[in-house]
């Protein structure tokens, strides 16, 4: 498989997994967070959940150790969710699927519609799995980046990986057959 082809299918897998194409009602509906603490500092505009952090609205679930949000003079907000790991799970739109989600940290960014994971990051939608060091995805361009090495850095070795099934693999639920993967290029300009 051409290494374009196995772009494009990484780019539909982290466009289909990631919030655009989330449960659209979702976004209407009330945000739920429990914790054991909250610290509010109203002169920063900055909110502190921490312990056993659970986020809900609509279908979309997410768990941390903490979430801090800032609140910047225009009412948009910038989060940070950091755990050992960060979790999420929310339901995709006009689907009865699910995609999770699991980093050691998390940040959105609603002013510019990016949501980046941090170390150990891993995109899952039924079978179908991204994983790296780093994953980025800019919502209003609807372009993914994934990356073995943290941000600004290239690591000797580090790598990404994706598990894409075959569409009749995946509408049958039969595992890919061995050495079946596509031909991906990675970060680190190696091809697997």
């Amino acid at each position: 498989m051409r290494t374009a082809t196995a772009a494009g299918l990484l780019a539909a897998l982290l466009a289909a997994g990631l919030p655009a194409s989330a449960e659209k009602a979702d976004r209407e509906k009330e945000i739920v967070v429990n914790a054991d603490k909250l610290t509010a500092d109203d002169a920063t505009k900055t909110s502190t959940f921490s312990g056993n952090v659970v986020v809900t609205q609509g279908t979309m679930r997410m768990t941390a150790a903490k979430v801090t949000v800032h609140e910047d003079a225009e009412h948009h907000k910038y989060y940070v969710a950091s755990g050992n790991p960060v979790t999420f799970r929310q339901k995709l739109d006009n689907s009865e699927e699910w995609v999770e989600g699991y980093a050691q940290r998390a940040e959105f960014d609603d002013r510019n519609d990016m949501l980046r994971l941090y170390d150990d990051a891993r995109v899952k939608r039924d079978r179908n799995e991204i994983t790296g060091n780093f994953i980025s995805y800019d919502m209003r361009r609807e372009l993914a980046e994934v990356t073995g090495a943290p941000p600004g850095s290239s690591a000797p070795g580090s790598r990404v990986k994706a598990v894409i099934l075959p569409p009749k693999a995946a509408a049958q639920g039969a595992k890919p057959p061995a050495g079946a993967a596509p031909e991906l290029k990675t970060d680190a300009g190696k091809t697997e």
